[in-house]
């Protein structure tokens, strides 16, 4: 998936909103290279069902919204949260994003971010909901310091709706609605949620969920009603479905989005409103940096093991304070690379894409045959800018005894068809091969090098011998 948002992601942003963006990874593509999040699963109930859903426990090998390998309660999220802000300095956020619903769930919800403002008051709190119960308690979000509500609206028509939501919860009746009358019952509530939201300045995520076969035309009109009512961002991630999960979708056979159906719709829709193109799905108990996973490092064994009193005392505020700092001092050197790059381009001079295997985004440490994803930066003689990530289905096992076809490389090759050149840890001479056609360059020689040097050195030998070429 892409992973810049649109060219004026941070262009003419008020200073105040900046202020509460500049260390939040989800709302700012800046950010999401330096500061990390967590998702406490406290939230287990839904009160809508999605066909593209299932809420999986106990599943640490997916990567997706709706699964975790926990429920927590309320204080032993508390002190995971301390432990893993302890142990990452950079978490500058903590979000309660499932695995059901965050206001389907209100009493743990808000004990949870109450507990939070009292013992980890330096960390942005986020919730991210369905909307359905949304304009109930933005007070009460808003009392509890909530900054960012992020809600999942797929689309403002009801016939389309009806086909994405198998029923709808009306609490206040105790009443399952199905079919159109639910799908406009939700929507209701969620614009009316939304807009409140807006009213009272929290700034608000909005994610859809793109299903080519269902609401692929829908989503434009999506997005030029959000830009209307003063939504922050826009996040259309692609529909995963495959028959492992279990989900409606996947037993009918709604095939998943493409990176190339994901791409063309982010465009249409980039024109009115400003999108969010690095998400990366997460699991409802996410730990890390935004593409990276750490869950499986902070067990609730290892966390346990610790009383909270300890705890308290190593989520240490003023080393977390000193490594923020750190980070903004880096982030200013690389707004200025970013600038150098820029000018390059308006006086008309070459630049090109690189792109890198890493497992930590700060040195070209990866073997390309593990590579589930691979950074994408645009850079020329004199800059260096990082646009987006790109992810595979499928990483390509290394060796020449798996030269038999059976690779994923065509689809490699598509998500890397406009890059010149590849540098990477290590390289097999069968994918070589098949990236020569593609007219891609790989190059090993910058293995466990530091990325944005390796990238300005690699693209100035490339023009280099580019221009001798001429």
């Amino acid at each position: 998936m892409g992973c810049n948002c649109s060219d004026n992601t941070n262009k003419n942003i008020p200073s105040e909103i900046e202020e509460k963006i500049n260390n939040h990874p989800c709302y700012s593509e800046g950010a999401h290279h330096h500061y990390a999040r967590i998702h406490v699963p406290v939230a287990p109930a839904c009160n809508i069902q999605c066909n593209y859903c299932n809420r999986k426990y106990d599943c640490s090998n997916e990567s997706r919204p709706g699964v975790t390998s926990e429920k927590l309660k309320p204080i032993d999220a508390i002190k995971k949260v301390l432990y893993v802000g302890s142990e990452i300095k950079q978490l500058s956020v903590v979000g309660i994003a499932g695995p059901g619903d965050a206001l389907a769930n209100p009493k743990q919800t808000f004990e949870t971010l109450e507990l939070l403002r009292e013992y980890a008051p330096d960390l942005k709190l986020c919730i991210s909901t369905n909307g359905l119960e949304l304009e109930k308690y933005v007070d009460k979000l808003i009392e509890l310091g909530v900054e960012h509500v992020t809600v999942t609206i797929n689309s403002l028509d009801a016939e389309v709706a009806s086909k994405i939501y198998a029923w709808i919860y009306d609490r206040e009746n105790k009443r399952k609605i199905k079919g159109v009358e639910g799908a406009k019952y939700l929507i209701e509530r969620q614009l009316r949620g939304i807009q409140k939201c807006v009213e009272n300045g929290l700034l608000v995520k909005a994610n859809s969920v793109l299903i080519p076969e269902i609401n692929r035309e829908e989503l434009t009109n999506v997005s030029k009603k959000l830009k209307e009512m003063g939504v922050f961002l826009h996040n259309i991630m692609p529909l995963l479905s495959k028959p492992e999960y279990g989900t409606k979708f996947s037993k009918d056979g709604v095939k998943s989005a493409t990176y190339k159906e994901l791409e063309a719709v982010q465009e249409s829709c980039g024109v009115d409103m400003k999108l969010m193109k690095h998400c990366r799905q997460c699991r409802a108990d996410a730990v890390g940096l935004i593409g990276e996973d750490r869950s499986e490092d902070f067990t609730k064994e290892r966390v346990d093991s610790y009383s909270m009193s300890e705890l308290i005392k190593i989520y240490n505020v003023a080393e977390r304070v000193e490594t923020h700092e750190k980070i903004e001092q880096f982030r200013g050197a690389l707004k200025e690379a970013n600038k150098r790059i820029e000018r390059e381009k308006e006086l008309g001079l070459k630049t090109i894409k690189v792109a890198v295997t890493s497992s930590e985004k700060e040195m070209i440490n990866l073997h390309f045959g593990s590579a589930k994803e691979f950074l994408i930066y645009e850079a020329g003689e004199k800059g260096v800018k990082f646009l987006q990530n790109r992810k595979v289905d499928t990483p390509y096992c290394s060796g020449p005894e798996n030269c038999d076809g059976t690779n994923p490389i065509e689809h490699i090759k598509q998500n890397l068809s406009d890059v010149d050149i590849l540098l990477t840890a290590k390289i097999g001479d069968c994918p070589q091969k098949e990236l020569s056609e593609i007219n891609l360059k790989t190059d090993e020689s910058y293995a466990y090098e530091p990325i944005k040097e390796s990238v300005l050195k690699a693209t100035r030998e490339f023009l280099k011998i580019e221009n001798e070429a001429n």
